[in-house]
């Protein structure tokens, strides 16, 4: 059903569009000139008697994040705490300590406090990879300690108070200091992964709603009293667009509860903005709420939502909630922030291949749309209660500006309620804020952490990451020289070039990036869906004829015979048959997308993945056939020339498998032709429509027919007819180990000249965890790697290892977000684990399930009914605790994980991987940077991944392959895959044949 957001604009638009726009709202509107006079005195105040040693402006002036010191604090400060074992605490302190120097700090009390018990662990810690005896142990045990202690101060600076109760007890104090004082309370936390995080923090959540409102007074309006911030992600495990319709009955009710215990109150709540991509979502819980309100508790006009500035979509995000305000009739509060996920934005944008970014890349685009949206929420002063979150002084300055206008000669809804006020982070801004509320008439509200300091790792580092950037306020206040003109230079000017590329042009002149589509957009997805409606109702997936074990032979005839005529093409001519594939592939994206659901059954993030991975095959290998391929010139003695060149070895047998049915296929496929080869693939008998669709776009692109054929049938009659015929010159091979062996076998014993075997294979691939690592990420991480696709990719997560002292609290996270996953038919936009490809793939690991059942700990027993009618071959994610590495003794290939615990170093655990013989993939979830430098370069596998999940390799950034058992080799997607395809020729010339050396005689 259509949504009230649906009308939103794209969040990737124009960004200088967008920003001239912005500055045509704010002329005539804003001085910005006066705006800086007024903030002059208070920034030369704040430098002439800067705020206490611990707050952010000194703190970065200390150590800015830029330095080795300020990157161990805050690495330390991120991960110290929550160590329950001493000999990896050392270990983290020495490795993050070990690689800066904290002697000679400026400020002396900070020296005192944290500095000198820092730098005194360099003379005390281990040297790196040394076993520390037991009297260096022992001293390490008391930096660590020393350290600590300094983390914890650090702690102190920036979370209000470890409970509600200590909070309140800071924030009355300041109160008593100050009236024009607010606070609006935190509760620490990252968003819930599983069911019992969700219920734990709304446990948590209503206990300080109750705190609050016993300690508030009973009358005055709720911007007059402190108030809770809340997070929607911290409420339910799955809050994102793809879960709408469950978030709406699961979640809604939750904040309900909550808001109408703040509305019975008269306190204020306001829901914290978060990532881009929830915005949609966030808005229809806003709505739905916003209903229940007028319903219930009308007279209430503490409730409300913050909304981000470096959205290129903030101004008209803020006039959709002063429409619904208006439609219901209510005022309600708006925290305006700048935004807090920068970083994490444009990264996502450039891993989806999207249109554009959906934030602005010059700071000062930022500071423009947050004054425009800033006017907007003043000239909406009947129904809306503006709060004005900034650091900046000339920001809060030209607000100051703006507001004088617009407030005196409004009429407030509410009389002689207050029109707008300032907030700031608590241990934030304290310096600048000290002098703006030297003005009685202003109001400032502090959002205030509360919780356990080793709870308070994420918040700080989003912290010390915004306000630690080079071009933030916050960091040039503190650095004296940069002069006041500067510091308060007018944001009012448009850039007309981003500084980042887009993400089409991520790799520059390499290569375009293929583009994708971002799924929580409902107008980016809409093309997906009425493709795979199209596609049923023409009669769903197409038939594609079976060849017969006689069909082999001859069409290796005509792919020989059509080799000579495609070899001798000029390789820039074969390149641009590639990229004209390529883009077809690109425009036919909802098509391929909707044809791999059918028929594949792949979830739709994985279809998108997959045709952007096909188009970037064929733009990567034609762009690297053209650089090995140019001839080499070698050096050698005068009257001679030597060149290497390349060619093509024939006629190449493509045997690809069902699980990426587009991708790998095309991948083979374009390696292969690109190099001067002719083509005889053979598609997974599971997938033969989807790889026909490739053929027939590689066949309109310029691909003669006999160079490329396309031969379905199974891999035991028609794959082992084609392996065997003589004038094969190579066979690529994706698939099991076992069918790796038998192609193997049969190339050695057949007649006729040696010819190479690429083969990628799978793998018993393993995640190391040590007792650094963040459970939340490691949840993700998890979860992502082993159960998403189904568990159907060769580089899944099949073995989870973890550090025994944190153990337990993994598995709980893991588990309950594996719970949380939605297993279902494909074309469901809500599903994550789709089916299995087909019923022997279930009958075989439903075998694997049931001796696992019987031989180890099922640590999920209460899993419900796997496959329905529903959803045939559906499988729920499996979770099994196994006593050693030794006894995970095969790849099963579907959504089913075995753990184990280990004690002491990891590195022990990394021999016994070795071990198994395959070298596919390996993660690492440490903070411990040398621990993951040595364990990559102990590990026997091709693809390492260090504090991420383990699955999705980029072509060209990521190259894919293994070793051992997984694989022979080479990468693909890399630099030296190509070349083994290639027959190389040296050609020498006597250049002195024709009477004498010319060239030697004329020097």
């Amino acid at each position: 059903m259509p949504r009230s957001t649906d009308r939103l604009p794209s969040p990737y638009r124009p960004e200088s569009d967008t920003v001239a726009q912005r500055l045509a709202t704010l002329q005539g509107a804003l001085d910005w000139a006066a705006a800086a006079q007024m903030a002059a005195p208070w920034v030369q105040a704040v430098r002439r008697n800067p705020p206490p040693f611990w707050a952010m402006e000194s703190l970065l002036k200390e150590y800015p994040i830029s330095s080795a010191e300020g990157l161990a604090l805050m690495r330390l400060a991120e991960a110290l705490l929550r160590v329950p074992d001493t000999a990896t605490a050392i270990a983290l302190t020495a490795d993050q300590l070990g690689r800066a120097n904290f002697d000679g700090s400026e400020d002396s009390t900070l020296a005192s406090l944290s500095s000198s018990a820092i730098a005194l662990s360099k003379h005390l810690l281990p040297e790196q990879g040394q076993t520390p005896g037991l009297l260096t142990q022992l001293g390490a045990r008391t930096v660590v300690a020393a350290t600590l202690r300094a983390v914890q101060l650090l702690g102190r600076q920036f979370v209000l108070g470890q409970t509600i109760e200590a909070g309140l007890k800071e924030a009355a104090s300041a109160h008593k200091a100050n009236k024009q004082l607010r606070f609006s309370f935190d509760m620490l936390g990252e968003g819930a992964r599983t069911e019992a995080d969700a219920q734990r923090y709304l446990d948590s959540y209503q206990d300080a709603i109750a705190a609050i409102a016993a300690k508030a007074p009973a009358q005055g309006h709720p911007a007059d009293k402190d108030g809770i911030s809340i997070k929607l992600s911290a409420l339910h495990p799955r809050y994102e667009d793809a879960q709408h319709a469950r978030v709406m009955v699961e979640l809604v009710p939750r904040v309900w509860a909550l808001c109408e215990a703040a509305a019975q109150a008269n306190l204020n709540l306001t829901i914290d903005a978060e990532e881009v991509e929830r915005l949609e979502l966030s808005l229809d819980v806003f709505d739905a709420l916003l209903q229940q309100v007028v319903q219930h508790h009308p007279q209430w006009v503490g409730f409300g939502l913050a909304l981000q500035a470096y959205q290129t979509r903030a101004v008209e995000l803020i006039e959709h909630v002063v429409a619904l305000a208006r439609r219901y009739g209510v005022r309600v509060m708006c925290r305006l922030v700048k935004g807090a996920y920068w970083d994490a934005e444009i990264k996502r944008s450039q891993e989806l291949g999207l249109v554009g970014y959906p934030v602005f890349t010059h700071k000062h685009h930022t500071d423009v749309s947050y004054l425009a949206c800033a006017r907007v929420l003043l000239d909406a002063n009947d129904v809306m209660f503006a709060q004005f979150a900034t650091h900046n002084a000339g920001t809060i300055a030209a607000i100051l500006q703006l507001a004088a206008r617009v407030v005196s000669t409004a009429e407030t809804a509410l009389p002689g309620a207050p029109q707008f006020e300032l907030q700031r982070l608590h241990g934030m801004g304290e310096g600048v804020y000290r002098e703006v509320l030297k003005n009685p008439l202003v109001r400032c509200r502090v959002y205030a952490p509360v919780g356990a300091h080793r709870d308070l790792l994420a918040y700080l580092v989003r912290r010390l990451l915004e306000n630690g950037a080079n071009s933030s306020f916050v960091h040039q206040l503190a650095d004296e020289s940069v002069g006041m003109d500067a510091l308060l230079t007018s944001p009012l000017r448009l850039e007309p070039s981003s500084p980042l590329p887009l993400p089409v042009n991520l790799y520059g002149d390499q290569r375009a990036n293929s583009q994708g589509l971002d799924l929580a957009v409902v107008a980016q997805r809409a093309p997906l869906l009425q493709a795979y409606a199209a596609l049923i109702q023409s009669g769903g997936v197409p038939h594609v004829p079976l060849a017969q074990e006689a069909d082999a032979a001859p069409a290796v005839q005509r792919a020989v015979a059509a080799f000579g005529p495609w070899n001798h093409t000029p390789v820039a001519e074969r390149a641009a048959v590639l990229r004209r594939a390529a883009n077809a592939m690109q425009a036919r994206l909802p098509q391929l997308c909707a044809l791999m659901v059918a028929e594949a059954h792949k979830t739709w993030g994985d279809t998108v993945a997959e045709v952007r991975e096909a188009v970037d095959f064929l733009r990567f290998y034609a762009n690297d056939a053209e650089r090995v391929m140019a001839p080499h010139t070698l050096p050698g003695p005068t009257g001679e020339s030597n060149t290497l060149r390349l060619e093509g070895r024939g006629a190449w047998v493509c045997i690809s498998p069902w699980n990426f049915p587009l991708a790998i296929f095309v991948g083979q496929v374009a390696a292969a032709l690109v190099t001067g080869n002719t083509v005889l693939a053979k598609p997974a008998e599971q997938t033969p429509a989807v790889a026909r669709e490739a053929v027939n776009l590689l066949h309109a692109a310029g691909v003669p027919a006999d160079a490329l054929q396309l031969l379905h049938g199974p891999g035991e009659t028609v794959g082992a007819a084609l392996v065997a015929v003589p004038q094969v010159a190579g066979v690529v091979f994706t698939g099991s180990t076992q069918v790796a062996k038998i192609i193997q076998l049969a190339l050695a014993q057949k007649d006729g000249p040696m010819v190479p075997l690429i083969a990628e294979t799978g793998g018993i691939n393993a995640m190391l965890v040590d007792s650094t690592a963040l459970p939340e990420q490691v949840a993700d991480a998890v979860v992502q790697s082993a159960f998403r696709s189904a568990g159907q990719r060769c580089s899944a997560l099949r073995l989870l290892c973890l550090q025994d002292e944190v153990a337990d609290t993994m598995i709980e996270m893991v588990r309950g977000a594996a719970q949380a996953l939605v297993v279902g038919p494909a074309a469901e936009l809500a599903t994550d684990v789709g089916p299995l490809i087909d019923r022997e793939a279930y009958d075989n690991i439903e075998r694997h399930v049931q001796g696992l059942k019987n031989e180890a700990t099922n640590l999920m027993p209460n899993t419900p009914p796997t496959a329905t009618d529903a959803a045939p071959h559906t499988l729920q994610p499996q979770m099994f605790e196994v006593q050693s590495v030794a006894d995970v003794k095969a790849e099963i290939f579907g959504p089913v994980l075995q753990v184990v615990r280990y004690k002491g170093e990891p590195m022990g655990m990394m021999e016994h991987i070795n071990r198994l013989g395959y070298g596919l993939t390996l993660g690492i979830q440490t903070r411990i940077d040398s621990r993951a430098q040595a364990l990559a370069a102990a590990a026997r596998v091709g693809n390492v991944y260090v504090n991420r999940n383990m699955i999705g390799a980029v072509v060209g950034v990521q190259p894919f392959g293994g070793e051992g058992l997984s694989g022979s080799g080479p990468k693909a997607g890399g630099p030296h895959y190509l070349l083994r395809f290639c027959a190389e020729q040296t050609l020498t010339i006597n250049t002195t044949a024709a009477g004498g050396n010319v060239a030697l005689f004329s020097q």
